[in-house]
């Protein structure tokens, strides 16, 4: 099958970009004292060198004492601005864009980890998991602290020219920890309800709306499971899926970024249809689509059984001539293949290589 598509411009009137590939954004730790360095720089550059329509960085913490788990995650604040105007700087003049992944890790944060060590991990009621009630409830003055800290981010990313935000709502981390109704019991306005569990979220979207103005992109990633769960459901039909998402539309959000493990499964059993195809119809807004595209393993399996084969995307190419989806996001397949979309380009799909675990875990 052609690949054409995955190169049709992507004509946004925020966030115009050349194709349709992202890069996803994948932890690493090469980031001593939080500050991203040259190696980082590098790292970035050689993908944007290497037609990657947009990169999304690894997660970046946002400035709250709970964020990070490790002192070797970069931070998004203080001193290590300076290293990431040195990242948009070279991808912008590779020809790319880019932007950052703000975050905060949450219930994830285990007790004594991360630059604070002391300082208590945070999650809406306490619960790290089901049943499992180990701190204090955020409090409403906590909560608006993380508010700020997510805005102040956001501002700072355009300052710096970043092209966008993400925010992590994804995979079991704070945001989540407030839309996931088992780690969610709160009985103020930030729980109860699958809409009213998206507060948190739209409220820091209308925040940081308001800070950087109507034509600066905001993605939200959120997924349906969670590293505590990974059969979790935060919208187990349709019509919840359309009460989750239409508060975080309304607030701003203009991209969402629908993290699944496989992208080709159906997101419901009465349609082929993934979840990212399910919420470009619900809200209108464009998508993007994400999981194990090009390989073999699901990036679980890929962290214990330490490689993934190259896969063809044969499927991939079906669903985007569809229009199911707007955009497809790479992860592992781009840590192999840094010049990945180059050789999908190309027709010189014979040439990827193999992804090994140990590729996440150098400069590469």
């Amino acid at each position: 099958m052609t690949t054409e598509t995955l190169f049709r411009p992507f004509n946004h009137p925020k966030l115009p970009l050349n194709n349709r590939i992202i890069m996803a954004p994948m932890t690493r730790y090469f980031s001593p004292n939080s500050i991203p360095g040259d190696d980082v720089v590098e790292y970035y550059k050689r993908r944007a060198e290497n037609a990657v329509g947009l990169i999304l960085t690894e997660g970046t913490t946002v400035n709250h004492k709970a964020a990070s788990s490790n002192a070797r995650i970069p931070k998004f604040y203080d001193e290590s601005l300076d290293g990431w105007g040195k990242v948009v700087e070279a991808v912008h003049k590779a020809g790319g864009k880019i932007a950052p992944q703000l975050w905060h890790i949450g219930a994830m944060r285990k007790e004594g980890e991360g630059p604070y060590p002391q300082y208590p991990s945070a999650t809406p009621s306490g619960l790290v998991g089901k049943g499992k009630r180990l701190l204090e409830a955020l409090s409403s003055t906590e909560i608006d602290e993380l508010i700020k800290a997510f805005t102040d981010a956001a501002k700072d990313a355009k300052d710096l020219g970043f092209d966008a935000i993400e925010l992590h709502g994804a995979h079991g981390y704070l945001l989540d920890n407030f839309f996931w109704e088992v780690l969610n019991q709160r009985e103020d306005g930030f729980g109860g309800s699958v809409a009213a569990r998206t507060r948190f979220a739209a409220e820091i979207v209308e925040s940081i709306r308001a800070e950087v103005g109507d034509d600066f992109p905001i993605i939200l990633r959120f997924s349906q499971w969670k590293q505590q769960d990974f059969d979790a459901r935060l919208a187990p039909t349709k019509d919840l899926l359309e009460q989750f998402c239409a508060p975080l539309s309304a607030a701003g959000v203009d991209i969402f970024h629908c993290s699944t493990r496989r992208f080709w499964e159906p997101e419901f059993s009465d349609s082929s249809k993934n979840l990212a195809g399910w919420v470009k119809e619900i809200t209108g807004k464009p998508t993007i689509s994400v999981g194990s595209v090009g390989l073999t393993e699901e990036f679980v399996s890929t962290y214990r059984d330490a490689e993934a084969e190259v896969a063809g995307i044969d499927e991939l190419i079906d669903r985007m001539v569809q229009d199911e989806f707007d955009l497809i996001a790479v992860g592992r397949a781009l840590i192999a293949n840094p010049d990945w979309a180059v050789k999908v380009r190309d027709g010189r799909m014979d040439e990827l290589v193999t992804y090994d675990k140990k590729m996440l875990e150098s400069l590469n």
